[in-house]
């Protein structure tokens, strides 16, 4: 009886080892799927992006505009104090509100 009972549990280890090694690889697998498939988005996403934005002068003009305030919603909050050089591109469009 207790030859069959570790034969039994011998049995179990070797199935538990088997399903992790394959869960294992399924998430592994699974992973770089999803990796393949938001990085084909994310280059999709830049094409239209990029053809969006340089159809003309004014396209090209406002998403530097719009990179712009991405970056001063980033890099600032309400106790931020700034100094700006005449030549960066806040600077130009502060000036512009005026």
């Amino acid at each position: 009886m207790d030859q069959f009972r570790s034969e039994g549990q011998g049995q179990a280890r070797v199935i538990e080892g088997n399903k992790e090694g394959d869960l294992a690889k399924i998430q592994s697998e699974a992973f770089r799927e999803t990796e393949e498939i938001k990085g084909r988005a994310d280059a999709e996403a830049t094409d239209i992006y990029a053809s969006a934005y340089n159809k003309n002068r004014t396209s090209i003009d406002l998403y530097k505009f719009l990179r712009t305030m991405e970056s001063f919603e980033k890099s600032m909050d309400e106790n931020t104090s700034i100094i700006l050089s005449t030549d960066s591109e806040f600077f130009k469009y502060l000036r512009k509100l005026n």
